[in-house]
C-alpha cells in the first residue's frame, strides 16, 4: 500500500514551535509518540498563558477593577471560542472541567445518580476508557441500574447489530468513546446517538481522542453530551470541556458547590447561577482557559481536515510497517478513515513494558500497559500492549526509528 504525505502540512515549520521536540538524551533527539496520553504544547499556547499571568492575572466574576474585568472577559471569550470550535450554540453549552474524566463524572453524578433506577440500563462499549466504564459502573451500583456492553468484533470495530439489540426502551443512556485510545477505532457515534434517541435515551460521547485531530460538530453528531481534554489537543493540562445541550443542562443540578456558581444564598437554601457558571464553582482554570483558546486558534490555523489527513497517513504507514514484521501482533482496524492516529501492538516474546524500556533507550517515547482499558485487554487475551500515537508534528521518519528499535528488543530477548 502506498501512502502520500498529507497536503499542505509543513511539519518542519510546525516542529519549530515545540522546543521540547529538539531535546536530546544521550545524544539522541526525542521521538515523541505518546500523544494519546498528552500532546506537546506549542509556543503560541505557552505565550498566551504567560502573557495572561504577566498582564491580566486576577480572579474572574468577582471584581470591578480593570484586571478582574480583563480576566473575566478572557475566560468568557474562551467559552465562546470553544463553542464555535465544536459548533455548539454558545457559551451556555460549554462547561470547563479539569479533563474528560471530570466531565464524565459531572454528568454521572448530576444526572445519573438522580435519574437512574433499577429499571434502567446504561449501554457502554467494550472499548471504553476507565473514565467512562468505571464511572457508570459505580453509579449503576449505587442506583441499581444495569450496565451492558456493545461487543467489539475481531476487526476491532463495534458490532452495530449487537448495539441495535442492546439499545432498547430500558436504555437510559448510551455512553461511547468516539475514537478508541487502544484500538484507534473511529466509532459511528452519530449512528449510536440515533439509536439512543429512537428509544428516548440520552447519548454521551467521550471525545478525548477525537477533538484533537479531526473536525467535530456536536450538532451533526447530535450528542446530548460530549467531553474532551485540553492537554490532548496542544493545550494545557488542567482543563477539559463538557458540552451539553442547553435545555438538558438547565434541568441538571450541579454536584460541586461553592462560590461563583450561585445566584442567592440564605441560611436555609441556595439557588444556582446561569449556565455555564452553575457547573464551575470556585476559582476556575483561568490561565488554562486562555491557553485552550490559543490552542483552538493554533489548530484551526493549520486546519482540522489537514490534521486528520496527516494522522491518518501516519497511522496507515505505521500499520503497514508493523504488519510487515512477522512477529508483531497489531490490534484494531487497518489504516484508513476508521482508524485514528495510533497503533497498539505487541512484539512476540517481549512484554510491552520491556519493549517500551528499550524504546526509551533510543529516546523514543511510547506507552505500555492496558491504556486504562483493562477489560478490553482481557478480551484481546493480552495483559498489556505497546502504543505509538501520532500528532501533527510527527513524521514517517520517526516511525522508521520505532521499527528499527524492534531489532534491539529481538536481540535482547532472543
Amino acid at each position: 500500500m502506498s501512502h502520500q504525505q498529507a497536503d499542505a502540512i509543513d511539519v518542519a515549520a510546525i516542529r519549530e514551535e515545540f522546543p521540547i521536540l529538539q531535546r536530546e538524551f544521550d545524544g539522541q533527539q526525542v521521538v515523541y509518540l505518546d500523544n494519546a496520553a498528552t500532546t506537546q504544547t506549542p509556543d503560541p499556547v505557552v505565550d498566551a498563558m504567560s502573557d495572561y499571568y504577566r498582564e491580566s492575572n486576577a480572579n474572574v466574576h468577582r471584581g470591578i477593577h480593570h484586571l478582574s474585568q480583563e480576566a473575566s472577559e478572557a475566560y468568557e471569550v474562551a467559552h465562546d471560542r470553544v463553542a464555535e470550535f465544536i459548533n455548539a450554540d454558545g457559551r451556555e453549552e460549554v462547561i470547563f472541567t479539569k479533563n474528560t474524566t471530570e466531565g464524565e463524572n459531572l454528568l454521572a453524578y448530576s444526572w445519573g445518580l438522580n435519574e437512574l433506577g433499577p429499571e434502567d440500563t446504561v449501554v457502554l462499549t467494550e472499548m471504553e476508557h476507565h473514565a467512562s466504564l468505571v464511572t457508570w459502573q459505580q453509579i449503576a451500583k449505587r442506583t441499581g441500574a444495569s450496565v451492558e456492553y456493545i461487543r467489539v468484533d475481531e476487526t476491532g470495530r463495534l458490532d452495530m447489530d449487537h448495539a441495535a439489540e442492546l439499545i432498547d426502551d430500558d436504555t437510559a443512556i448510551v455512553s461511547a468513546v468516539h475514537v478508541s485510545n487502544t484500538l484507534g477505532t473511529v466509532n459511528p457515534v452519530s449512528e449510536l446517538t440515533d439509536l439512543a434517541h429512537e428509544h428516548d435515551a440520552l447519548s454521551f460521547i467521550d471525545g478525548a481522542q477525537a477533538v484533537p485531530n479531526r473536525p467535530v460538530d456536536v450538532k451533526e453528531i447530535d450528542a446530548d453530551f460530549y467531553a474532551f481534554s485540553g492537554h490532548k489537543m496542544a493545550g494545557p493540562t488542567g482543563i477539559g470541556v463538557l458540552y451539553g445541550k442547553q435545555d438538558l443542562l438547565e434541568d441538571l443540578n450541579p454536584y460541586l458547590y461553592g462560590g461563583g456558581m450561585i445566584r442567592k444564598v440564605t441560611f436555609e437554601d441556595s439557588t444556582w447561577g446561569e449556565l455555564p457558571w452553575k457547573f464551575e464553582p470556585g476559582t476556575p482554570p483561568i490561565a488554562e482557559a486562555v491557553g485552550l483558546h490559543a490552542a483552538v486558534d493554533w489548530l484551526e490555523e493549520i486546519g482540522m481536515d489537514r490534521i486528520e489527513a496527516h494522522e491518518e497517513e501516519l497511522a496507515a504507514y505505521a500499520h503497514d510497517r508493523l504488519e510487515a514484521e512477522e512477529d508483531v501482533e497489531i490490534y484494531g482496524p487497518e489504516g484508513g478513515p476508521d482508524r485514528g492516529g495510533l497503533v497498539s501492538f505487541n512484539l512476540e516474546g517481549v512484554h510491552a513494558h520491556d519493549l517500551t524500556s528499550i524504546m526509551n533507550d533510543h529516546t523514543i517515547a511510547v506507552r505500555a500497559g492496558d491504556h486504562c482499558t483493562q477489560p478490553l485487554h482481557d478480551k484481546l487475551g493480552v495483559p498489556a500492549s505497546t502504543r505509538a500515537s501520532f500528532y501533527v508534528y510527527n513524521t514517517r521518519e520517526e516511525i522508521d526509528k520505532l521499527i528499527a528499535a524492534l531489532d534491539d528488543a529481538r536481540q535482547l530477548f532472543a
